[in-house]
C-alpha cells in the first residue's frame, strides 16, 4: 500500500507549486514562467522520486529541505519580480500551508485510517484542490494588491512563517516521523493549532494594511476630483474675466482703428492675444487635460518652481478620465517631492506626445539626493518626508486599464515617471 502514500506525496508536491504560483509574481511572461516552472520543478520531482525509491521515505523526509525546498527557493527567487522579504513570505506561506495539510492528513490516516494510506490519499486529493480554490477565490487578488501597495514591513511576517516552517519540519520529521513517536503527538497537535492562530494573525494584519491602502487610495481619488474641479472653476473664472475685459479691449481697438492707427492697433491686438493666453493657461486643446495642467502649473509657480509644460494633443477623442488621473497623481507626487527641496532646486517638466502608435507621458522632477528607485519599483509613501507615494500605484492601475505601462526611476538627481499608452486603447473607449 506504500504506492498510495507515494502518490499522495507527489500529489502534494505538485500542488505546493500550484499554490505558490498563485501568490508568485514573476518578472517573465506567464507562458515563460509556467514552462520554466514545469521544467525546473519537474526535474526536482523526478530527483526526489528517485530518492524515495532508493533511500526510502524516512531518509528522504530528513533531506527534503536540501533536495527540494532550498533548490526551489533559489530557482523561483531568480525568476521573481519581488525580492527579499515579500518573496520569502510568499514562498514560506505556500510551503508551510501545504506541509501543515500533509501533517494533518498523515495523523488522520494513522489514527483513523489504520495507517493504510487510503485515508491519506483521499483526504489530500480533496483538500489540496479545495485549498487552491479558496486561495484563488479569496486570497490571491488582495494579496497581490497588497504587494503592490506596501513595500515595507514584510520582514516580521516572513520571519514568522519561516520559523514556523522550520518548527513544523522538526516536530513532524525529527528524529523520525511523528506517527512513530506517539508521545510527541500532543505536542505536534498543539503546534498545528498554534499555526492556525499564527496565520490568522498574519492575514488579519495584512487585511488591515489592505484596508488602509484602499482608504488612502479613495482619499487620493477624492483629492484628484477636488483638484480637477478647482482647475475647472479657475478656468471658468478666467473666461468670465475675459468676457468682462473684452469690452474694454474692443473699445480701445475701435478708437485706434477710428484714428487709423493701424500699427498701434496691431501691436495692441498682439498684447490682447498674449493676455488671453496668460489668463486661459492654454497648454493643449483638450479642456480636461488643460484644466489639470493649469491647476498644477499654478501650484508650481506659487512654490517658485521652474516648470516646463509640453503637451502635444489636440481635440481628438481621448479617455480623459484616466489621463487626468495619471497626470494628477504624477504631478501631485512631483509637487510633494519639490516641497522638500530648496527653492532654487525645484524643477519639473511635463511632456505628453505621440510616438507612432503610442501616447507617451513623462513627468520629470528634481528629488532628494538620497532617493534611489530602480526601474520597475514603486517607492514607498512617506508623506512626512514629502516622498513619492500611493499616487504612483494609481497611475499604474490607470495605465493598465488602457492596456499601457508605467515606469518610474531616478536618474541624475531627477525622479522620472514614464507612461506609455497604446493609441488603440483610445479607440476602444470612444
Amino acid at each position: 500500500m506504500t504506492i498510495l502514500r507515494d502518490i499522495s506525496i507527489y500529489w502534494a508536491m505538485f500542488h505546493v507549486i500550484i499554490l505558490f504560483l498563485m501568490l508568485f509574481r514573476s518578472r517573465f511572461t506567464r507562458k515563460k514562467t509556467i514552462v520554466a516552472a514545469g521544467i525546473g520543478m519537474g526535474f526536482l520531482m523526478v530527483v526526489n522520486g528517485a530518492g524515495l525509491i532508493v533511500f526510502g521515505i524516512e531518509a528522504l523526509s530528513k533531506a527534503f529541505l536540501f533536495t527540494c525546498t532550498i533548490p526551489s527557493f533559489i530557482f523561483f527567487y531568480v525568476m521573481s519580480a519581488d525580492k527579499r522579504f515579500r518573496f520569502l513570505l510568499s514562498f514560506c506561506l505556500a510551503d508551510t500551508t501545504c506541509l501543515w495539510l500533509m501533517a494533518v492528513t498523515n495523523l488522520l490516516d494513522f489514527y483513523l485510517g489504520g495507517g493504510k494510506y487510503v485515508l491519506m490519499l483521499i483526504s489530500r486529493l480533496i483538500t489540496f484542490p479545495l485549498l487552491e480554490y479558496l486561495a484563488w477565490r479569496y486570497l490571491r487578488k488582495p494579496y497581490l494588491e497588497l504587494q503592490d501597495a506596501v513595500k515595507k514591513g514584510w520582514a516580521v511576517f516572513a520571519g514568522m512563517t519561516m520559523l514556523y516552517y522550520i518548527l513544523l519540519v522538526v516536530v513532524v520529521q525529527f528524529p523520525t516521523n511523528i506517527i512513530y513517536r506517539p508521545e510527541d503527538t500532543f505536542l505536534c497537535v498543539l503546534v498545528l493549532i498554534l499555526m492556525l492562530f499564527n496565520y490568522g494573525t498574519i492575514f488579519s494584519a495584512l487585511y488591515r494594511q489592505l484596508l488602509l491602502y484602499r482608504k488612502q487610495q479613495s482619499e487620493r481619488i477624492l483629492q484628484e476630483q477636488k483638484n480637477t474641479l478647482e482647475a475647472q472653476l479657475d478656468s471658468q473664472l478666467n473666461i468670465r474675466k475675459m468676457k468682462h475685459d473684452i469690452k474694454g479691449y474692443t473699445a480701445t481697438l475701435s478708437g485706434l482703428l477710428a484714428a487709423r492707427k493701424m500699427d498701434e492697433a496691431l501691436t495692441y491686438l498682439k498684447g490682447v492675444e498674449a493676455e488671453m493666453d496668460t489668463l486661459t493657461g492654454q497648454f493643449c486643446a483638450n479642456p480636461y487635460i488643460n484644466a489639470v495642467a493649469v491647476h498644477y502649473f499654478g501650484k508650481f509657480e506659487d512654490m517658485g518652481a521652474e516648470c516646463r509644460v509640453d503637451i502635444q494633443v489636440g481635440e481628438e477623442e481621448l479617455p480623459y478620465m484616466d489621463l487626468c488621473q495619471i497626470l494628477s497623481n504624477g504631478l501631485e507626487n512631483a509637487c510633494d517631492a519639490l516641497k522638500g527641496l530648496e527653492k532654487e532646486k525645484r524643477k519639473v517638466s511635463v511632456q505628453m506626445r505621440y510616438n507612432r502608435n503610442y501616447l507617451l507621458i513623462r513627468i520629470r522632477n528634481k528629488c532628494r539626493d538620497d532617493l534611489y528607485v530602480e526601474q520597475g519599483e514603486i517607492p514607498a509613501t512617506d508623506k512626512a518626508g514629502q516622498d513619492h507615494g500611493f499616487g504612483l500605484a494609481t497611475v499604474k492601475e490607470a495605465a493598465e486599464r488602457l492596456d499601457g505601462e508605467s515606469f518610474c526611476y531616478t536618474e541624475d538627481g531627477y525622479f522620472i515617471l514614464d507612461v506609455m499608452l497604446p493609441c488603440r486603447a483610445f479607440q476602444n473607449t470612444s
